[in-house]
C-alpha cells in the first residue's frame, strides 16, 4: 500500500512533489558550476532537524564569506563569517549554531551596519543558538568571532605528534555537528552553502580545504579558496601544515607531509582507476577534483570525505596497497553523501550503507568478485559484533534512527554502514544488477546536489523500482530492513571463496600442523585478518608465539592486522606484544581501532589499570571524536 509521508506532504505544500518523478530531470539541467535554482533549493529543505537551532524554512544561509587567521601560539582561529541569506519569513532574526565559540560582534548588509544578537541557552551536545536580529529585507550577515579551548572540531599538534617533528599541524572533523565549533554556521546536513574563503597561516605552512585548493606553498601564508557547489555543514573542513603536494593523474593527487609523501604516492597509485570505475558506475564525478590529504595519526577515521579532500589516516600505508578499499569508500561518497545528503543524522544510512555498497562495487570492477566478497565477510562480521554489542533488539539497530536528546556520533556506528549495505544487496538480488543500477542511477541524478531522508528514498524506491509490484515489494521487505531492530530472518549471509581457503589452514593448525607449514602464500590482509578473527578467545602462551614468530604478528606494518592480534594478546596476557601495543595507542588515534583494544584492555582490573596508564599518556595525540568515547569507557 503507498503512503503518503509527511515529507511529501510538505513537498505537495510547497507544489513540488512533482518534480520529484523521475522525467522531471535529467542530466542537461544541472548547470555548469553545479549551483542550485530557486525550486531545487525549496525542493532540497529537509524537515526539522533535532541537532540544529536553525529554522531554515524562516531564515536560511545559501553562501558563506570566510575570513579568519589561524594562531598555532594560541590554538586560536578567529575572523569572520559572512553569510549570503535569504529572510524567507520576512522575519526578524535568522539563527545559527555555535558551540564554545566567542562572538564579539555581528553585522548586516555589505555596508556592515552593527546589529544586535544574543546567545541562548546552553543545551549538551547542540551548543547554543546565535540569534541575529536582521530587518526583513536583510540579505547579509557577518559575524565577527573566535574559537576557544572547547572547539572539538580542532586538532592541534605539536611538531612531536606530526611525521616531520618540525613544524606544527592542524586539521579539522566536522562530521556530525562539529562545524559549529569552528564557524557560527547552520549546522545541519539539510542545509547546503557554496563557500569562499581567505585563511592566513603561518608562513612557513600551507592551507588547504574542502574547495578548490593551491598545489605550492606560497610565501606570504595568504590562500584563498573557492566552493562553487553547495555542500552541508559538515564537509567544512581545514588542514595547515608543511605539506607538499604531488599528482597522481590529471585530476586526482595527494597532500602530505614531506615525510610521508613518497609512501602515500605508492599506496595510493590506482585512485584513477578507481575513479574511472565509479563513472563507469554511476555517472560523472561532479567534483572537479579528487585528491586526498595524509593526515598524522591522530586523525579519529579512517577517512572523512570531505569534497574535492579526503581527509585520509596515515594507518592505510600498509606498503601493499592492501587496505586502498577506504579510498574507494571515501571516492564514493562522493555521489551518496557529498552529491546526495542524508537531511537528519537519524537518516545516516542513507550515507554510509549507499557508500559501503558502492565501494564494493568499484572494488569488485577493479580486482574481482572474490576480493568484493572478502570485505562482504568482513563486513558481515563487524555488523555481527555491533548487533551483539547493542542488541539485537535495540532500536539503534535500525536503519531509520531515532537520536534526539543524543548525540548524533551515537549513530556513527556499523548498523548504517553494514546493514545498509546488506539492505541495497537485497534489492539489487531481487531486481537484478542491471536494473538496480539504473535505479541507482536515476537516484543520484534527481537528487544532485540535495539533501535527502529515509520516507523520500523509499517513496522513490516504490515509485521507480517496486511499481506497485506486490512480489517484489515483499522480496525486498522495506520494513524487516529498514524499521525493524537486527536482520532480517532470511538476509543472504556473504561467502568467499578465498576466505574458505583460510578456514582449511586454519583447520589444520587446530589440528596440529605446525604455522610456519600452513599455506599462507600470497594472503591479503583481509584474508590475514579472517585467519586472526577465527582465532579462539582462550589460547596457550605456546600457541600465541607459534603464531607469532611464524606470521609476525607483533610486528606487522598493517594497522589492521595489529589490532585484530592486540585482542588477542590482551585477553590471553602475552606480555611479548606489550611494547608494541604500548607504541599503538599512544601514536594511533583512529577510533575504528581505539574503542575494542581500549575496551578489551578495561576487561579486567588489571587491564584497566594499565589502559588509563597508557590513556594519559595518549590522549593528547587523540582527537575529542576518540576520547569522548574513551573518557566515558576508561572514567
Amino acid at each position: 500500500m503507498y503512503t503518503m509521508t509527511p515529507y511529501r506532504k510538505f513537498l505537495l505544500g510547497l507544489g513540488l512533489a512533482g518534480s520529484l518523478q523521475l522525467g522531471a530531470c535529467s542530466t542537461q539541467t544541472t548547470t555548469t558550476d553545479e549551483t542550485m535554482t530557486a525550486e531545487q533549493q525549496g525542493m532540497a529543505q529537509a524537515p526539522s532537524d533535532v541537532h540544529s537551532f536553525a529554522k531554515p524554512a524562516e531564515a536560511v544561509a545559501h553562501h558563506l564569506d570566510l575570513d579568519i587567521a589561524v594562531n598555532f601560539d594560541q590554538k586560536v582561529i578567529s575572523g569572520k563569517a559572512s553569510y549570503q541569506i535569504e529572510n524567507k519569513a520576512k522575519g526578524n532574526e535568522i539563527i545559527f549554531d555555535t558551540r564554545g565559540l566567542e562572538i564579539e560582534q555581528v553585522y548586516l548588509g555589505k555596508e556592515q551596519t552593527p546589529t544586535t544578537f544574543k546567545l541562548g541557552d546552553e543545551k549538551e551536545f547542540l551548543g547554543r543558538p546565535l540569534i541575529i536580529a536582521i530587518q526583513p529585507e536583510t540579505d547579509y550577515v557577518t559575524i565577527q568571532y573566535r574559537t576557544t579551548a572547547t572547539a572539538d572540531a580542532l586538532q592541534w599538534l605539536n611538531p612531536q605528534q606530526t611525521a616531520g617533528k618540525k613544524h606544527p599541524f592542524l586539521f579539522t572533523q566536522s562530521q556530525a555537528i562539529l562545524a559549529r565549533t569552528w564557524i557560527p554556521i547552520q549546522d545541519s546536513p539539510g542545509i547546503r552553502i557554496t563557500y569562499s574563503a581567505k585563511v592566513q597561516v603561518p608562513k612557513e605552512l600551507m592551507a588547504v580545504m574542502s574547495a578548490e585548493n593551491p598545489q605550492q606553498k606560497n610565501n606570504t601564508g595568504s590562500y584563498t579558496f573557492e566552493m562553487r557547489q553547495a555542500i552541508p555543514s559538515y564537509l567544512m573542513a581545514l588542514s595547515v601544515g608543511d605539506m607538499v603536494f604531488k599528482p597522481i593523474g590529471q585530476q586526482t593527487g595527494i597532500y602530505a607531509e614531506p615525510a610521508t609523501i613518497d609512501a602515500a604516492v605508492y599506496e595510493f597509485a590506482e585512485m584513477d582507476k578507481m575513479l574511472v570505475a565509479a563513472e563507469k558506475l554511476y555517472g560523472k564525478y561532479r567534483w572537479d577534483r579528487y585528491d586526498l590529504l595524509v593526515l598524522p595519526p591522530s586523525f579519529p577515521f579512517g577517512g572523512m570525505e570531505n569534497p574535492r579532500l579526503t581527509f585520509v589516516t596515515p594507518t592505510v600505508l600498509a606498503k601493499d596497497r592492501s587496505l586502498t578499499s577506504l579510498i574507494a569508500h571515501e571516492l564514493a561518497h562522493s555521489w551518496s553523501g557529498n552529491l546526495v545528503t542524508n537531511g537528519t543524522w537519524d537518516d545516516f544510512w542513507l550515507n554510509e550503507g549507499f557508500t559501503v555498497y558502492f565501494e564494493r562495487r568499484i572494488m569488485e570492477e577493479i580486482y574481482g568478485k572474490d576480493y568484493a566478497d572478502m570485505l562482504n565477510v568482513l563486513g558481515y562480521q563487524d555488523l555481527q559484533h555491533t548487533l551483539e554489542d547493542l542488541g539485537p533488539n535495540s532500536d539503534d539497530t535500525r536503519l531509520k534512527l531515532d537520536l534526539e536528546g543524543r548525540d548524533p556520533d551515537e549513530g556513527l556506528t556499523d548498523i548504517a554502514y553494514e546493514k545498509g549495505n546488506f539492505f541495497l544487496q537485497n534489492i539489487e538480488r531481487v531486481v537484478g544488477r542491471e536494473r538496480f543500477d539504473q535505479f541507482l542511477n536515476k537516484y543520484f541524478q534527481t537528487f544532485a546536489f540535495q539533501s535527502t531522508n529515509t520516507d523520500l528514498f523509499l517513496d522513490f524506491l516504490r515509485k521507480e523500482l517496486i511499481q506497485g509490484d506486490e512480489k517484489i515489494a515483499e522480496q525486498i521487505n522495506i520494513e524487516g530492513w529498514v524499521y525493524t531492530p537486527g536482520l532480517p530472518e532470511d538476509h543472504a549471509k556473504p561467502t568467499s571463496k578465498r576466505f574458505a581457503q583460510v578456514e582449511e589452514s586454519f583447520k589444520a593448525w587446530q589440528s596440529g600442523k605446525p604455522a610456519n607449514q600452513l599455506q599462507t602464500k600470497d594472503w591479503s590482509s583481509h584474508e590475514w585478518l579472517h585467519f586472526i578473527r577465527m582465532l579462539p578467545e582462550q589460547m596457550s602462551q605456546q600457541q600465541l608465539a607459534e603464531l607469532d614468530k611464524a606470521f609476525g604478528f607483533t610486528n606487522s606494518g598493517n594497522s589492521e592486522v595489529l589490532a585484530a592480534w592486540f585482542i588477542h594478546t590482551i585477553r590471553n596476557n602475552y606480555t611479548a606484544a606489550d611494547q608494541a601495543l604500548d607504541n599503538f595507542l599512544t601514536n594511533v588515534g583512529r577510533r575504528k581501532f581505539l574503542v575494542p583494544i581500549y575496551k578489551a584492555l578495561a576487561a579486567t582490573p588489571a587491564g584497566k589499570k594499565k589502559a588509563q596508564e597508557i590513556y594519559v599518556r595518549a590522549k593528547p595525540n587523540y582527537h575529542a571524536v576518540s576520547t569522548n568515547t574513551l573518557d566515558a569507557m576508561l572514567k
